[in-house]
Formats: structure tokens, sequence, C-alpha cells
């Protein structure tokens, strides 16, 4: 799974890389409030390029009285808490008014020139200004929870906000600050115990119980006494390289006519100069941020607009994404209604180059001049804030659940057969692909290989999920291509057919709907493999963190799902990791299952396997040419530092037909905390590479030591890897030529399992030892492809005569 994200696509969040594959913590969740809420936090107090000298956290009360605080505290914790993380504390007293705020004041920094309004109550927290976690509590003691399950079980909280990246939520968290860039919560004080849905970005704008600070109501349609266009226009403001030549100045009567409008979460509008300069590196384009105040002006309106320049980070700066230039605090005057807008740039095959980014060798592309005519990402930003429009495009990623889409732009770029776009190589991104959101309210659902048809139009946006965007105002409408799940072809009787299938964390918490669909991809898609490595089964409970570790409940009730979907009656073997310590949906406690049928396949079963116990090869019969496990299902070193945090290698020793056979199941570490490929370093830098490396070593060595007891060894290796055909972990594993990579074996456009971004990439794979002898393989494609998923990986099979 990947995470996502909130605030710079109109349909907010969470995580997603997960590139590829966070799995998104476990969600805390409390009653939602009628009256004493968190209504806003900010963090970047006295920080490089703020205003406010000072941290705080607002609170609100959306009751018919005053709300009494007396005993009550706010409470920090930071937004990836460990085992021995401490909330900080400040003690607060008296009343919030009715209908009123309350204002705590934490931690000063060394930079700002503006001090907070009079405090109600004052602490020294230092918050971070990009993620972290904030409670009310009905007590001074600290909190002792540090996941989101344990939290949510805590009756003293009274409400909990999550931003950022944080690990402690409600729902999904609310997006990623800055040193300019509060989360404030929605005028009406609505709890949905969503912080995504409840928090928006926003200028700081501190209020106490006295009504003081805040900026007041806004007004409709504030009215400088002069309206005459200042000396700076946009294309002034936004400059010719990424960042604004203007970024944290005050900028006064920038004209504009307003494309669109953004009423929900990060609010907002659009305006474009009628007059461009001329020169393609500088947009016309530029987005005026109101914050928790909704937008008070139409599409049409010519308006000036005054305010403070400032360079957003969706996620944060430490996120690696590139910066949004906007104006913040804006004071508008609209001077006519009714204008024809801008004509909207038309993007085709030929407006995008093939190159997606410059090379700054690691390093920050900010400082480089824009060259729109040689990257794809130097082409949008110098489009920022700007009206653009595509005819009939091929989509190639399906709609999500954010009502976002990806189509491309350029057709004939690496298509698959099945109307995808393939992701080939690290220096192949792919410069066609476009995000689609909307403004409207209305969405698609769409497929690979759909078209969406007609125009759709709207301002380039930016977020740090997909980066560009395309959010639209006029949108397409959906022509079917057809594209229907695939049929894995059935195993001869004398061939073992032996798959992988990622289950998307799959607990008994979750719908019977999802155990029959994964059913039915393992009977009718799969056809009914004789072994079945599963990756992603959680624990009995789920994403309850209370020490269960046992998953027998959540794969009988797969089991049986499959059996009543018309497939053999499985069993099962795996080993019950320690609790937390694999890694994935804090408190799941995921491992990898096999399922097998013992009708077709027999498991040799050699006790002794546990957690940290590492089965190894061992050599036995009269000549000591046999081998076998010494403990089986087992584990490839636990203990190493290779598996810390991170799901363990389950190995089994399997006989078909007479036959010994070694499957290896993995599920190597995701990519989260790898920069963006739409971010600002280039190339980035594949943090989590590191550690998948290591682990691939791991299972080499083993395969290794295995083959040189037995060349002739029949190994099977298959998972998630996490990583693609052309990774260095990949190419670790293949080391020597003891294992082939069978996806190599297929026609390049065909070698994905996974769609992100737009990208049909591979994260999935089957990899064989040399005593396998010309294997049928195949990728089944039922999910990653469709908006309607049962997972959001693709299944794979290989038979084995």
């Amino acid at each position: 799974m990947r995470g996502r994200r909130v605030r710079a696509i109109a349909v907010a969040l969470p995580v997603g890389l997960a590139a590829s594959l966070i799995a998104l913590p476990f969600t805390a969740q409390a009653t939602p409030s009628p009256d004493a809420v968190i209504s806003e936090v900010f963090g970047g107090g006295g920080n490089s390029g703020a205003t406010l000298t000072n941290d705080f956290i607002e609170l609100g009360n959306a009751g018919d009285g005053p709300f009494d605080l007396t005993g009550w505290s706010v409470q920090y914790l930071s937004g990836s808490p460990g085992p021995t993380s401490k909330w900080q504390v400040t003690e607060i007293k008296g009343a919030i008014p009715a209908g009123g705020s309350y204002l705590v004041e934490e931690s000063k920094g060394s930079g700002g020139d503006t001090p907070l309004p009079a405090p109600d109550a004052a602490g020294t927290i230092a918050m971070s200004a990009s993620s972290g976690t904030v409670a009310l509590v009905r007590s001074t003691t600290p909190l002792t929870c540090v996941t989101a399950a344990d939290c949510a079980a805590d009756t003293n909280i009274k409400d909990l906000v999550g931003f950022g990246t944080a690990t402690v939520r409600e729902n999904t968290p609310a997006t990623g600050t800055d040193n300019t860039h509060s989360v404030a919560r929605n005028a009406a004080l609505t709890d949905t115990d969503n912080n995504s849905a409840d928090f928006s970005g926003a200028t700081p704008s501190p209020r106490n119980s006295a009504g003081a600070g805040g900026g007041g109501e806004p007004t409709p349609t504030p009215s400088p006494t002069d309206t005459t266009p200042g000396e700076l226009r946009i294309h002034d403001i936004q400059g010719t390289t990424r960042i604004s030549p203007q970024a944290g100045k005050s900028v006064t009567n920038v004209p504009g006519v307003v494309t669109a409008v953004r009423v929900t979460g990060s609010r907002g509008f659009w305006i474009q100069d009628t007059a461009p300069d001329g020169d393609p590196a500088t947009s016309e384009g530029v987005f005026v941020f109101t914050g928790s105040s909704a937008p008070q002006v139409k599409v049409g309106d010519s308006v000036v607009v005054s305010g403070k320049v400032t360079e957003y980070y969706p996620g944060g700066q430490s996120s690696g994404s590139q910066s949004l230039t906007e104006l913040t605090a804006p004071t508008t005057a609209v001077i006519s209604s009714g204008n024809p807008l801008p004509q909207a740039e038309t993007v085709d095959a030929t407006s995008l180059p093939e190159a997606y980014a410059p090379d700054a060798k690691g390093l920050s592309i900010e400082p480089l001049a824009l060259k729109p005519a040689g990257y794809a990402l130097d082409w949008f930003e110098s489009r920022e804030g700007m009206l653009i429009e595509i005819g009939d495009s091929r989509v190639v990623g399906a709609s999500n659940a954010y009502g976002e889409t990806w189509v491309t732009t350029k057709p004939k770029q690496n298509p698959t057969p099945r109307g995808g776009t393939v992701y080939p190589s690290y220096d192949q991104l792919n410069s066609g692909r476009l995000l689609l959101g909307s403004l409207t309210g209305e969405t698609v659902t769409a497929n690979v290989g759909d078209t969406l048809t007609g125009t759709t139009s709207g301002p380039v946006d930016y977020g740090n999920f997909g980066g560009y965007s395309l959010q639209a105002t006029t949108l397409g409408t959906v022509e079917s291509g057809g594209l229907k799940p695939e049929v894995a072809k059935k195993g001869k009787s004398d061939e073992l057919s032996v798959a992988t299938y990622n289950v998307e964390n799959l607990d008994p918490t979750d719908a019977q709907a999802k155990f029959d669909r994964l059913a039915e991809g393992v009977v009718k898609n799969l056809a009914t493999p004789d072994i079945v490595s599963l990756e992603e089964i959680q624990d009995n409970n789920g994403a309850k963190d209370d020490g269960t570790v046992a998953a027998d409940r959540t794969l009988a009730q797969f089991v049986a799902a499959i059996r009543a979907a018309g497939g053999p009656a499985y069993d099962w073997r795996s080993v019950d990791p320690a609790d937390k310590t694999d890694g994935g949906e804090p408190g799941g406690n995921i491992r990898n299952v096999f399922l097998f049928n013992p009708a077709r396949v027999s498991f040799v079963d050699r006790p002794g396997g546990d957690a940290t116990t590492a089965t190894e090869v061992i050599t036995t019969g009269k000549h000591g040419k046999d081998i076998t496990l010494s403990v089986s299902p087992g584990r490839i070193n636990p203990v190493s530092d290779a598996w810390k945090s991170s799901r363990k290698p389950l190995v089994g020793e399997f006989t078909f037909r007479g036959e010994q056979v070694f499957v290896i199941g993995n599920h190597f570490n995701s990519k989260g905390g790898d920069q963006p490929t739409h971010g600002v370093f280039q190339p980035p830098t594949l943090g989590s590479e590191t550690q998948r490396l290591t682990q691939a070593t791991e299972v080499h060595d083993f395969v290794a030591g295995l083959l040189a007891k037995d060349k002739k060894a029949k190994v099977v290796v298959l998972g998630d890897l996490n990583d693609y055909q052309f990774s260095k972990p990949v190419a670790a594993l293949t080391r020597g030529g003891i294992l082939t990579a069978l996806m190599d074996k297929l026609p390049k456009n065909e070698r994905y399992s996974y769609v992100y971004d737009g990208n049909s990439q591979t994260l999935d794979h089957i990899l064989v030892s040399p005593g396998i002898k010309k294997p049928g393989y195949d990728v089944v494609h039922i999910n990653a492809e469709f908006a309607d998923q049962a997972s959001d990986h693709d299944p794979q099979v290989v038979r084995v005569k």
C-alpha cells in the first residue's frame, strides 16, 4: 500500500511511498465533540520565514455555554513516536467562551516579528513545524499511549489531531504544516473524527478567549481605497525558478482574473494575468490561499489581490516535495465580474518534453533556471496556477477513493497491451502522465485502458502525492476500454503451481466481502494454485494493539471463503511474529503465510520454528547428500538487522509427486522515506533501498548455501519485494545465477504487477533456481488496473514440472 496526503488536492487525503508501500497506521477515534475541540495548531513559530514568534494551540467551543477547563491540559507527541516517547504537557485553566476560542502559547523561536495575542495559557513545548500530534486531555497527567489504537482507548483524551505524517491521529492525518502554515478546523468546528476532513492548511490566525487576534470575520469583498494594479504582476512573483523572487514579501494589488475556486480542503482561488510577459519560464497564474475562510470571489471576477508571497511545501519541507507559490493572508477587491477567462493551453502528445526532470546530482533543483522545453517538471512549474486543457486521453491509473485519475498525454509512451504506461527504468519516468482532480464535486470512475473523452480543463496544482495535477473545472466523460480481469492457465496434473498474493492487511475486522473477493481471485483467476504464498496477513484482531499475534482466525476465515467459492480445502503454515516487530500497520502484526492444497502437495513439518529461531539447511542421509530444513516452516536469520521492523522471509519444505521443493515467501520493507520522483531533489535518494538490499543479500546467501549442498534443488523465491525488476535488490537476489527472475522473461511492456502514479510497475516477483526447468509464469492482472480492487497488488503464479 501507499500512503496519502491531504492538502494540495481539493479532495483531500495520507503514505502512500505507500512509494510504495506504506501501510497506514491504525487511526485513533474518539467520540465526535459537540463542544470543546482543538481548532488550530501551529509549530513553525519563530522559525525561518515565520511571521509569528511562537508556536500555539488554539481551542474552540462549538457549544452554547462556557466550557470549563479546570484540571485539563493540552499535550504534544512527536509525529513518529517510539516505545519510549513521552507526551509533553501544558496545563490549562479557565474556560472557553461559548462559540469562542482559547489560546495556548508554546515555545518561542529566534525568528518572527509578530507576537501572539495575549494567551489564555502558556507552555514551553517546541512543536514540530511539519508533523506531530496534539491532544486535549481531561487531566494534567502525561498520556502514556504512543500508538493510535492505545490513544483511541484512552478516555482522558477529549480531542486529538495528528498532522503531517503523524502516526497517532484520528482516521487520516491533517495535512503537513510548515513555518508559514498551520492546520485549522473548519469555521463550524465540525468534528467527524477524521483529521484530514476536519482540518486544512491555513495562514496562522491565533485567537484568544477575549476574541483578540485571528483577524476577525473576513469581509466578503475587502475594498482597498486604491484598486490600481500594483507594480508587480503574477509573472514577476512566479519568476524563472521554482522559488519566487518575492518569497516572504508582501505585495500589493496584484491583478488577475479568477479562473477557478476551491471551497473544500485547501480553500482559495486561482487568478491568471490576461497580459502575459511572453517568457515561457514565468507562470501567469497563482493560487490565493484563503485558509479556513471560504473564498468570496467567483470565476470571471477581475480582481486585485494584496498579500504575502509564500512558498508552501505540501507535506512539509522535510518531505522532499517541491513548493507551491501562493498569496496568503489575502485582501481581495473585485473590480468587475463576468470577464472572459484566459485561453487554456492545450496539452497533447507534443507539449511535454520526453525528459522528466533535470539532473542536479541528488541536490535541490530549486536554484536552477526553469527549462520548460527540456523537462516535464519544468514545463508544469512554468504553468503553475495557469489554465490547461486536454482532449481525449487514455487512462493509465484507475480512479481512486480521492476522486483522482491518471491519464497520459503521450499515448505512445511505453504503452502496455492493456492500456497502461509501463515504468521501464529509473530514467524513464513517463513524462506524459498527468493527475486529474476535480473542483466541481463531480468525479469519474475509470479503469486503466478507458478513455476520458471530450475536454478536461482547469488550473495546474501541485501536491506531495502525485506532483503536478490538473484540477478540473470541466471534466470529460469516460469511454470504457473493456478491460477484464485475467484468468490464469490451470496447471497440468504433473505441474506444481505456486502463487504469490499480497492481500492488503487482511484480518477478521474486514468485511466478509473482502474475503470473498480475494477467495474468488484464488479460485477463479489463479485457478487454485497448489501453494499460495500470502503477504499482509494480519493477526486475529487486525490493528487493535493488545499483544495478539496469532492469525489462525484470519486464516480460517480466508480458507473457508476459498472453500465456499468452490476451491479446495487449503491448509496453512506460518510463524507468528513477536509483537510489534515486523512493521506494517501498528498492532496488525502482518506476516507471510503458506496456503497449500493437501490433496496435491505435502508440507514437511519440522518443529522448532518461532519468531526468533533461524531455519538452516542441513545434510542428511547415509552419505550426507540429502538436504532438509532444520525447522519447517522457519525464518531466514530473523534476528538480523536486515529484518528490523520488517517482515521475515518464511521458508517451507514441500513434497510434490515425490520431489522436494523449497518455497521462500517474502515481503521486503516498504519504499516509505524515499524522496518523491516529482520532488525537489533530482534524482531522488532512495533511502529505503539500503534495507531491501541487505534483505535481498540474506535471501541470496540462504539460497546459495542450499544450492551448495544440492545444486539441483528446486527453490521458488517469491513475494512482494517492494522494488523494481531493474533495482539493486533484485540484482542482488540473482547474483551468481543462483536465481532467475521470471519477470525479466516477459516482454518489456508486460513487466508490472502494480500501478502507482500512472506508472505500471513491478513490485511483486517470482524467482526460481536452476533446478527448475522451463517454468510457466504469469502475472494475473485482476486488481491494480481497476478502480474496484480486492487488493492493490496483482497476484502471480508459476507452474513447475
